[in-house]
């Protein structure tokens, strides 16, 4: 198989855990109230956990090798700044959307990736691209909970899902052609993601997932984290 058809497949595939979590969510119906506010925390949870790890194992030390430090630390400190100001205006526009955000700002950087990865490791970006799928599902679920209010349908979220995973196999052939030997460009753009998804997940990812009532959500991060640990283990 040609490696640009190979890095549309890979990626398609991992990024159809977005709209996959999303019908999750849809087709949920938990009748216990108590039951099923744990079990929506403790999912929002885990895809927290994802995140962080995607934060602290993939995007941050794989552009840290790439950048000098001053850049590393700027555009680090730069893409927690920008999704600031892209999260306030979310918020007075009453829009939510910081699940989506982070999702997105963990997958497109993952998949070029992916991508320049193929060049040089086949064997290793297929393993990537099933950690990217399994990271995805529940964040996708979590996220789709967030955005769909019940005023519009509910399949129009998840075609905006399938939508945000389609630009994933872009991503990964942009990695392929452009960036396999460009690292400094790849790792800016990985570091400015991970300032990005650090805000978004103490601001409002975090906070959302917490319950007063059960432990249950804190585990779910740690199992969340743990995932990641596992993929970047097998990986490295």
């Amino acid at each position: 198989m040609q490696p640009h058809f190979y890095a549309i497949l890979l990626a398609g595939i991992a990024g159809l855990s977005m709209p996959l979590g999303g019908l999750l969510a849809w087709c949920e119906h938990i009748s216990n109230p108590v039951l099923r506010n744990r079990v929506l925390h403790t999912i929002a949870a885990f895809g927290g956990g994802a995140l962080a790890s995607a934060v602290a194992l993939v995007l941050v030390p794989e552009a840290a090798e790439a950048l000098p430090a001053a850049w590393a630390v700027g555009l680090f400190a730069a893409g927690g700044l920008v999704f600031y100001l892209v999260d306030t205006l979310l918020q007075r526009h009453g829009g939510s959307g910081a699940l989506l955000l982070a999702m997105l700002l963990d997958y497109l950087p993952e998949a070029m990736a992916l991508g320049a990865m193929l060049v040089a490791d086949a064997a290793t970006a297929k393993l990537l691209a099933l950690m990217i799928f399994l990271q995805n599902l529940p964040e996708g679920f979590a996220a789709f909970r967030e955005v769909w209010s019940g005023d519009s349908p509910a399949w129009h979220v998840l075609l905006l899902f399938l939508g945000l995973a389609a630009l994933g196999p872009a991503c990964a052939l942009a990695g392929l052609f452009w960036l396999a030997e460009a690292h400094a460009v790849l790792g800016g753009i990985m570091i400015f993601a991970a300032g990005g998804i650090l805000y978004l997940l103490f601001q409002d990812i975090a906070p959302k997932a917490h319950s007063s009532r059960s432990s249950a959500p804190a585990l779910g991060a740690v199992a969340g984290f743990a995932l990641g640990l596992a993929g970047h283990l097998l990986i490295g």
